[in-house]
């Protein structure tokens, strides 16, 4: 019986070891699934506080960032809006380059373009710079008005070729055709300052007239600037340089002396609009636009012309029609009052007063009333001086 008891007892203090070693693994399995034995109590409370501070930081700084970025966000709007206006104008400059280059290499091939000199079709030869070009209006019938410049404000002969070459400046008679072609032949053989248009002369044809003029202008010469110039008008070169060099840097410039003039529905009357109806009820006036005396355009905006002359309407008036082809575009109109002074005693007194006038004509005659016999008188009293248009900062 004691031999039983003890074997039983052995037995059991075998299997109490066995069953130990696995409870203990289970144990240990169950601790680490359930508790994290790195942490206390103590520390996981302190990562869940530091953690709700980091938060609130962050919020904070968030909010800061914003409110930098509100303060500055306005400032950054007017920034992208000036960068776009200004790659807007740089595109649409070289978009009219682009195409008065096409035009003129068209024209260039075509028998029916305008003419840049006495033969009937343009030269091969690349186109001139210059600073501006200036277009003298003039008629067949206009010989003594043409000579009363050339003896005043206009240079001859080699001062012309000189002024065009120092400084940029291209002064030209410009006319078209007519039975007196051969009597225009002689006189540009004896002074070289025409400019010959593939146009028939007719008053009611003026602003025919000017669409050609620019056309053939932006054809033959690449300038900053194209001027239109009555032949009884005074102009003083050195100051319509000088004003035009201040607007040198801006892309579409339309200057002259502005004006809004009655639109005259009655037939038989001077500047008579048959299109009277266009501009609203009786009694209404014309749009702003430069009186036609004297005018001067950018180029981008005589390429425009130049590119869209056969599609611009013609209205009664040659200066109306002119500023009704830049309505719905990016133009700056400059009204320069110079351009549009009085004969003496007006341009006189200015003058002796230090402000010399551009161009100065008389306003009851649309020109220099007689302006074959005052031409000169109004030289010597309102005029720069001969040395002026040389000095001109350009």
């Amino acid at each position: 019986m004691k031999h039983r008891n003890s074997s039983s007892e052995k037995i059991s203090v075998k299997w109490i070891f066995v069953l130990c070693i696995p409870s203990f693994a289970l144990g240990m399995l169950f601790t680490t699934r359930i508790w994290d034995p790195s942490m206390s109590d103590k520390q996981v409370a302190s990562k869940q506080h530091l953690q709700q501070e980091l938060k609130v930081v962050s919020d904070d700084c968030n909010k800061k960032q914003m409110l930098g970025q509100d303060k500055d966000i306005m400032g950054e709007v007017y920034k992208t809006h000036a960068a776009i206006h200004t790659l807007d104008n740089t595109i649409s400059s070289l978009q009219m380059e682009l195409a008065a280059t096409r035009n003129s290499q068209k024209t260039g091939s075509s028998e029916h373009s305008p003419a840049t000199s006495n033969s009937s079709t343009h030269d091969s030869s690349p186109k001139k710079k210059a600073f501006v070009v200036i277009g003298i209006n003039t008629a067949f019938s206009s010989r003594k008005r043409r000579d009363s410049l050339r003896a005043t404000w206009m240079p001859q002969g080699e001062d012309l070729v000189r002024i065009e070459k120092e400084k940029g400046i291209v002064i030209r008679f410009m006319i078209g055709h007519s039975i007196l072609d051969r009597a225009i032949d002689a006189e540009e053989a004896q002074h070289n300052d025409f400019i010959r248009l593939e146009h028939v002369e007719g008053y009611h044809e003026l602003s025919a007239k000017t669409k050609i003029f620019f056309t053939t202008a932006v054809a033959k010469w690449d300038a900053d600037f194209y001027v239109k110039v009555d032949d009884d008008v005074h102009v003083n070169l050195g100051m319509l340089a000088a004003t035009l060099a201040r607007h040198r840097s801006k892309p579409r410039v339309y200057m002259g002396c502005m004006k809004s003039g009655p639109v005259l529905s009655q037939k038989n009357v001077k500047y008579h609009e048959p299109e009277y109806w266009k501009f609203g009820e009786d009694g209404n006036k014309y749009f702003r636009h430069a009186t036609g005396q004297i005018y001067a355009i950018s180029k981008d905006l005589a390429t425009y012309i130049s590119i869209n002359h056969p599609i611009l309407h013609k209205y009664a008036n040659e200066d109306v029609s002119l500023g009704s082809w830049f309505i719905g575009l990016e133009v700056e109109h400059i009204d320069e009052r110079n351009m549009c002074c009085g004969t003496p005693p007006d341009c006189e007194w200015k003058a002796q007063a230090g402000n010399v006038c551009i161009a100065s004509f008389d306003w009851s005659c649309s020109g220099i009333c007689k302006s074959v016999e005052k031409m000169k008188d109004v030289h010597e009293r309102c005029g720069e001086g001969d040395g002026a248009v040389w000095s001109a900062m350009i």
